[in-house]
Parts: C-alpha cells; sequence; structure tokens
C-alpha cells in the first residue's frame, strides 16, 4: 500500500516496552536513542509492576503538571522532586566519582542564585554577626598532596535560623553569610562565620506534598556549601556537615556522605579569639579539600 513502511510488531501488554523502543530505532543521535531506548523499557516495565490504574496515571499527570506551574526564575520544583528521590545525588555521584582519592562531591543545591563576593583572606562573611562564632581553616590539594595555590574558595549557608540570605531580603544583609576565598601560595584558606542550621527544602509544592504522603520530613541537615576550583583540576561541589546536627542521618535530598561530616568543637582560648577577631568561645572546624586533576584531552 502507497505510504506505508515495513511493519514492525504489533503493540500488546507482552511486548510494549520492545515495540516502543523499536521506534527509536532510527534516532540520528545515539546518545539520544541509548537514552530513550532504556527509558521505555524501564518504563514500561515499571507500570507492568505496579499495574498502574488509570486513576493513578490522571494523577501522576496532574501531579507534574502542578510541579511545572511551581516553576519559577527562584525556584526550580523538578529540580527539588529530583533532589528528594534521590535522582540529583545519583547524577552527581556518578559523574564525580572520586576513585576514594579525591573530596566526594554532593548537590549543588538550589540557593546558590547569586555571586560570591570576593573577600580577603580571613574575613567574617557573617554580616550581621548573628549566630555561634565559627573559625572555618582547610587547604586545598591535588591527588598527591600537592599545595593548589590561588585555588579558589567559593562558599555559603544558611544563618541562625536556617534561612539563606535570598530568602529573607531586608532582614538578612545583601551576600550574608557568602565568600570567594583565594587559597595562598600553600592552598591554605580561612574564614570567620556561624556555625549554620539545619532547614527544611521548601514544601508548600507538590514535592512537599509527596513527603507529607509518604511520611517523610523536608529537612536538611546543617552545613555549609564549598564550590572549589583552580586550574589544571577537576572541580568539585560539596558540603561540609556539622557532625551531630538533626537530619545527618535523614537529609530529605540524601546529600550526606560520611567523608563529609566534621565535628565543630567549642574553643575557650581567649588569646586565640583575639587573633583570629572572634567573640569567645568560639567554634572552630578543619576541612581540607583534594582535587582530582583535569583529564588531559585526546590528541
Amino acid at each position: 500500500m502507497s505510504g506505508t513502511t515495513t511493519a514492525g510488531p504489533m503493540f500488546s501488554e507482552e511486548r510494549s516496552g520492545e515495540v516502543v523502543a523499536a521506534s527509536f530505532e532510527n534516532t540520528p543521535d545515539p546518545r539520544l536513542k541509548q537514552v530513550l531506548t532504556s527509558l521505555a523499557h524501564h518504563l514500561h516495565a515499571f507500570v507492568k509492576d505496579v499495574e498502574l490504574t488509570e486513576e493513578e496515571w490522571e494523577k501522576a499527570i496532574a501531579f507534574l503538571t502542578r510541579t511545572g506551574q511551581m516553576c519559577d526564575d527562584v525556584r526550580q520544583e523538578f529540580i527539588l522532586l529530583s533532589d528528594v528521590l534521590g535522582v540529583s545525588m545519583l547524577v552527581e555521584t556518578i559523574n564525580h566519582r572520586t576513585g576514594g582519592v579525591s573530596t566526594e562531591s554532593t548537590v549543588l543545591g538550589p540557593f546558590h542564585m547569586v555571586e560570591s563576593p570576593p573577600r580577603e583572606p580571613g574575613a567574617d562573611i557573617a554580616l550581621d554577626s548573628k549566630g555561634p562564632p565559627c573559625l572555618v581553616t582547610g587547604r586545598v590539594t591535588g591527588p598527591d598532596g600537592e599545595p593548589v595555590p590561588a585555588a579558589l574558595v567559593d562558599v555559603w549557608q544558611a544563618n541562625e535560623e536556617g534561612f539563606y540570605d535570598v530568602q529573607q531580603p531586608g532582614v538578612q544583609p545583601e551576600t550574608n553569610l557568602r565568600g570567594l576565598f583565594t587559597a595562598d601560595d600553600d592552598g591554605r584558606f580561612w574564614f570567620r562565620s556561624i556555625v549554620p542550621r539545619y532547614y527544611p527544602i521548601p514544601d508548600d509544592g507538590p514535592v512537599g506534598e509527596l513527603l507529607a504522603a509518604t511520611g517523610r520530613h523536608p529537612n536538611r541537615p546543617a552545613h555549609v556549601h564549598f564550590i572549589v576550583t583552580a586550574s589544571g583540576y577537576a572541580p568539585v561541589t560539596t558540603h561540609l556537615f556539622v557532625e551531630g546536627s538533626p537530619y545527618i542521618d535523614s537529609d530529605a535530598v540524601f546529600g550526606v556522605k560520611e567523608s563529609l561530616i566534621r565535628e565543630f568543637p567549642l574553643v575557650d582560648d581567649p588569646e586565640r579569639a583575639a587573633r583570629a577577631g572572634l567573640a569567645n568561645p568560639f567554634h572552630t572546624v578543619h576541612f581540607d579539600v583534594m582535587l582530582q586533576r583535569e583529564p588531559r584531552a585526546t590528541p
């Protein structure tokens, strides 16, 4: 018959995944073909496994529609959904395997929305001076322990109430608890801050409804965000977690890794506090960051 193509297998419950996957056979981009073919097989296998009802399918479509409608310039509900399903962390982990020889990565999070201002070594990023004072020190090295001079250390965190500056315009100073530091010739960096607090992810939308329906909480344990970059090395996006923080073992976005947890001990040392420019007593934490070398391009 005119206008027809070679017939493929007909759609059936048993062969649905195979039939849909075959429809992507002529996809020009090989990676797109691989992804869509695998998606078809796994998605159809899932629907068969749970025997999805029409009512459940309609609810799922409505849920995804509302998720998209919640997205705007400052909120990405689909990323939040990816976070709470553990997909964001899995993608991050797959794409930044360390082999146990460099600092582990974790999710970027939704609050790196403004550029961190360059600050001098030792600067206090707690612009409103609210919260338990803390001295943060660290060193950036390469895989062989070599110092990485001039590495850029971008940091940001929540305040003592669990809010980022962008969540409280007019309440917190602009760029509060943010800073971009340059490591010295020995790869060392240090700055003053406060001990952050745990906080909930936005839970007033479809993702929050999902968490409530499944008996899950929306909270993240206390942490400081880091992005460390240097010429010739692969960048790392990671967190420094406060040991003993609530939710350290049940992070809503699965971002905690054992290697990123540190103690924030309280130090009672007036002389050291004076040298650091902090009130006494104060907390301290040390966080070394080891970078992997950037893979060399194949000639």
